[in-house]
């Protein structure tokens, strides 16, 4: 063996895939989240985690797993929460759905906010008048 291929696996490097499986790779990898940074992708993430977790793709890859094969291995290892764009079930509904019934919610309260503003003001009193001219007349 020589001394680049022993530093190689040394450094626990992945042998070079053929571009078929590297484009592969990279897509699955823009697929899953990195556990420790949370808003990167694997593809985008350093930490040590996230290249541990790119080599097990490749890996997976060179043993012939399908795609479908190599995702249901992350999802059972650490959840759905792993993958960028969760299934749609009934566990990750309230993730899908979650945003647009806040936004409804929002809007639901601003409505009911202004309708209650605009019934709350009543015309002014005699007094409220009077009151309101003389404070006007002395500018103060």
């Amino acid at each position: 063996m020589t001394a680049a291929a022993r530093a190689q696996v040394h450094a626990g490097a992945a042998q070079p895939l053929p571009p078929v499986l590297e484009q592969r790779a990279d897509k699955l990898a823009h697929g899953l989240r990195c556990l420790v940074c949370q808003n990167q992708t694997l593809a985008e993430s350093n930490a040590p985690l996230a290249q541990d977790m790119r080599k097990l793709i490749r890996d997976q890859l060179a043993e012939g797993r399908s795609d479908a094969q190599i995702m249901r291995f992350f999802e059972d290892r650490y959840g759905d929460f792993v993958r960028y764009d969760p299934p749609f079930k009934p566990i990750t509904w309230l993730l899908w759905l979650g945003p647009f019934a806040l936004l409804a919610l929002g809007f639901f309260v601003l409505l009911r906010t202004l309708k209650r503003r605009a019934g709350a003001r009543a015309p002014l009193t005699a007094d409220e008048r009077a009151r309101a001219a003389r404070f006007l007349d002395t500018g103060s």
